[in-house]
C-alpha cells in the first residue's frame, strides 16, 4: 500500500501560501509515498513538485483542480492544463483526453464549489473517483454524503487534505493498493478502486486561518494586477 496526498495547493493557487518545496518536504516528513499538488486552474507548480518529488523518495503525480461551470474537479495525471468554465461533462472529457482521471472533491459543499448541487447523480457517477474525506469540511456531513454516494454507485473513494498551507499536507491520506512506485500504477489503482482512506479533520482554527489568508492573498494579487 502507498500513502498518498492527492489534494493540496501551492502558492500558485490564488489562495495557496507556500512554494512546492515546502509541500514536498512536508510530504516526505510525514511518511507519505505519493504527492499530487492540485492548484486551481494551474499546472506549472504541480509539474515542478512532481519533478522534485523523486529527490525525496516520493512518487509525484501531476494534477490540477479545475473550475468547471458546475464546480471543482480534480484532474490527476493530466499532461496539460484544463480550461476553466466548461460544463462538468466536458471537463471530465478534457481530463480524460489529457491522459488523466477525474476525481470530484468536496462534492456536497456548495460554499466551496462542490458540484453535487448543480448536476444529476448520473453525471456525478461518471467521475472516476470521489473524495469521501476532505479534511477541511468542518461538520463532516459532506464527507458522509460523498461516502454514501461512493458506496451506492461503486465509485472509488479517495481522501485529500485540501491543504493550502504546507503543514497541513498529509492530514487526509488515500491508501492505494499497489507497490509499484510510478504515477501510472498509482492512478490505475485509484481507477480500479484499490483504495481506502484515513485522516484527521483540519483543526477549525487552522481552516479559518487558511481561508482568511487565502482571501487576503486574492485581494493583494488583484491589487497588483490593477496597479
Amino acid at each position: 500500500m502507498l500513502a498518498a496526498e492527492l489534494h493540496c495547493h501551492s502558492a500558485l493557487s490564488h489562495d495557496g501560501r507556500d512554494p512546492v518545496e515546502l509541500l514536498v518536504e512536508q510530504a516526505a516528513a510525514v511518511g507519505l509515498d505519493v504527492l499530487a499538488v492540485t492548484d486551481h486552474d494551474e499546472i506549472d507548480a504541480s509539474r515542478e513538485a512532481a519533478a522534485l518529488a523523486e529527490e525525496y523518495g516520493l512518487v509525484g503525480v501531476v494534477g490540477t483542480e479545475v473550475s468547471s461551470a458546475a464546480g471543482h474537479v480534480l484532474g490527476l495525471g493530466v499532461r496539460e492544463a484544463i480550461p476553466a468554465g466548461l460544463s462538468f461533462d466536458e471537463t471530465l472529457d478534457r481530463i480524460h483526453d489529457a491522459g488523466g482521471i477525474a476525481v470530484v472533491p468536496h462534492a456536497y459543499q456548495k460554499s466551496r464549489h462542490g458540484v453535487a448541487p448543480h448536476i444529476t447523480d448520473e453525471q456525478l457517477a461518471h467521475a472516476d473517483a470521489i473524495e469521501v474525506f476532505n479534511s477541511r469540511l468542518l461538520t463532516g456531513r459532506g464527507n458522509r454524503k460523498a461516502e454514501a454516494f461512493a458506496v451506492e454507485r461503486g465509485l472509488p473513494a479517495v481522501a485529500g487534505s485540501d491543504a493550502h498551507v504546507s503543514e497541513m499536507v498529509g492530514q487526509a491520506v488515500t491508501q492505494i493498493g499497489t507497490d509499484e512506485r510510478t504515477p501510472e500504477a498509482v492512478l490505475d489503482a485509484v481507477h480500479e478502486g484499490k483504495t481506502s482512506v484515513v485522516g484527521r479533520r483540519t483543526p477549525w482554527h487552522v481552516s479559518f486561518r487558511q481561508a482568511a489568508g487565502g482571501a487576503k492573498r486574492r485581494v493583494q494579487r488583484r491589487l497588483g494586477e490593477l496597479l
